[in-house]
């Protein structure tokens, strides 16, 4: 059974703390929430307890919830951090302290759902197991406006830091989940390794090129995406196997192809 959370709220507003209190409450994947009136009592619970989130408001009175946050970073099993507060202005600090979420008051309680919802999930064993179906949808909230991905309209993912940016023929997206995690649960829908910073869609794949400045690619109608050495043998056997079965570039033949975005360099050379 998976462990359950104990999170700890910081927020000097008695209304907004005791509303985050008893919404967290009542989440099943919450065992306990502590809250803390200010920085400094957070500070001092934290001396004597151990947690898995903390919930921080930004502008408080005395440490700030940054400050918060530096302390809870140097700790030897740091608790993930999600920041509460009513501006957007903080947002790039934030997520450089490595935060999980960002949430802007008045809370929803939807955002707030899917922040612990992400927390449990990036608190999960390493070796638990996880339904490739989990993410069959991504959903990206950025600020007021929250954008819905299916994963079957991805043609690559590149890795961004602590992000992952998914390529589609619309655009790019962008959301806090590591490569690695997504090439487990994706990797049924055809989704592979072919550089140690990007995957991509087996079923998107239109062809294999040499460009002068990048070496081997792999073309898609969102763009071209490098191949390393160490992953071009694995690919190729991928693509050779949808090649047989009439799953290559069936995706970009389904929704209309369109022009990829070539990377500098290119010389139009099909790969041997």
């Amino acid at each position: 059974m998976r462990a359950r959370l104990r999170v700890l709220v910081v927020e000097d507003e008695a209304s907004t703390r005791q509303e985050m209190a008893a919404l967290l409450g009542d989440m099943p994947e919450v065992a306990e929430v502590l809250v803390a009136e200010n920085g400094a009592t957070a500070v001092r619970l934290l001396g004597t307890t151990s947690i898995d989130a903390a919930f921080l408001d930004i502008l408080m009175p005395g440490l700030t919830g940054m400050d918060v946050a530096r302390v809870l970073s140097v700790l030897s099993e740091p608790p993930s951090i999600v920041f509460v507060t009513a501006s957007e202005a903080h947002a790039v600090e934030a997520f450089g302290i490595g935060a999980v979420d960002y949430l802007l008051k008045p809370i929803r309680p939807e955002r707030l759902a899917e922040a612990v919802g992400r927390i449990a999930q990036l608190r999960r064993p390493a070796d638990a197991s996880v339904p490739a179906e989990d993410l069959h949808v991504v959903q990206i909230d950025s600020g007021r406006r929250t954008v819905f991905v299916k994963r079957d309209d991805v043609q690559f993912v590149e890795a961004q830091g602590d992000y992952v940016r998914l390529h589609t023929a619309d655009g790019t997206h962008l959301i806090r989940l590591s490569l690695s995690y997504l090439e487990e649960v994706w990797a049924a829908a055809g989704f592979v390794r072919v550089h140690r910073g990007y995957l991509i869609a087996i079923p998107w794949v239109r062809d294999l090129r040499v460009t002068s400045s990048s070496g081997l690619v792999a073309g898609t109608p969102a763009g071209d995406v490098p191949v390393s050495r160490r992953h071009g043998r694995h690919l190729r056997e991928q693509l050779m196997e949808a090649a047989r079965r009439d799953q290559l570039g069936r995706a970009a033949n389904a929704r209309g192809g369109g022009q990829g975005r070539p990377r500098d360099g290119d010389d139009q050379r099909s790969a041997p």
